[in-house]
């Protein structure tokens, strides 16, 4: 189970580690594939944002580019567009903003405007991320992702991927710490569904204790993922109670962070786990 890491600094938040945090997605792109975008209504995606924080979110996730697989790139402006009236709006939240960006210039205005994270699915790997980061105080998820959206999923090929995973975390960890962000800030996340096979998640989650190596935070983000719809056959909208038990299952392991669409219901189950696992 879950143990006592310290915390995660994040801007002006310090986020206790003592036990798992949900992180709720605040999606406001018009193709999420999971149907809850808000593009272009920064009215709605603020209501949503609240009632996230409302069923137990410690962070918030805004995400203004999908990058579901065979999602086509967004030209930054646009990417802008859609997150800034959104981050302005919820610039006072009691819980920290995360904006789930891989352009440097999104970053660097994010950042400007108060967000407390980057969540990157290219970990930082873009010219002049990193250095974006090492001039703020904000957290970075460092996420691992096998080639890029538009194409991740057409073969992904792997030794042992849990292996291969590890040390890709592991080396931009280090290149961050190199770069002058703390190791308090840094956050890694294996990419389920990111150039992945169901075998290569379903090896991910059975091994995703090993991430914890690295000694850093482990974000999990499985909810209503395809690999949820393999394995029930249910399709995206009815994914909730296997995005809830994969949540729990990453928690088992040692997820420090679970990153979901369905709130209250993940709160409810952590709940449940932390009354049978600590007396």
């Amino acid at each position: 189970m879950h143990s006592s890491n310290g915390s995660l600094h994040c801007g002006r938040f310090s986020l206790s580690l003592d036990r798992p945090l949900i992180m709720g997605i605040v999606n406001l792109t018009p193709d999420s594939f999971s149907g809850d975008g808000t593009a272009g209504d920064a009215a709605a995606a603020v209501a949503h944002a609240h009632a996230q924080i409302e069923a137990g979110a410690a962070i918030l996730d805004l995400g203004a580019e999908s990058s579901r697989p065979g999602a086509p790139a967004v030209p930054a402006a646009e990417e802008l567009a859609r997150l800034l009236p959104v981050l302005r709006a919820l610039r006072d939240a009691p819980v920290p903003l995360s904006v789930d960006t891989c352009k440097p210039e999104v970053m660097r205005a994010a950042l400007a405007e108060g967000a407390a994270m980057i969540n990157d699915i290219a970990a930082l790997l873009a010219p002049g991320a990193l250095a974006a980061l090492a001039a703020s105080q904000a957290a970075v998820c460092l996420m691992h992702m096998q080639g890029e959206p538009r194409t991740m999923q057409a073969n992904p090929v792997y030794g042992d991927v849990a292996a291969e995973v590890r040390a890709f975390l592991g080396a931009r960890a280090a290149a961050c710490v190199a770069a002058g962000i703390a190791p308090d800030r840094i956050v890694v996340d294996p990419g389920f569904g990111f150039g992945k096979t169901l075998a290569h998640n379903l090896a991910l989650l059975r091994q995703l204790d090993g991430l914890r190596t690295l000694g850093y935070p482990v974000l999990a983000g499985l909810s209503r993922k395809s690999l949820l719809g393999a394995i029930t056959g249910r399709p995206v909208a009815e994914r909730v109670h296997a995005s809830v038990a994969a949540a729990l299952l990453a928690v088992q392991r040692g997820a420090a962070i679970v990153r979901v669409h369905d709130v209250a219901a993940t709160r409810d189950a952590l709940a449940l786990l932390n009354a049978v696992e600590n007396d």
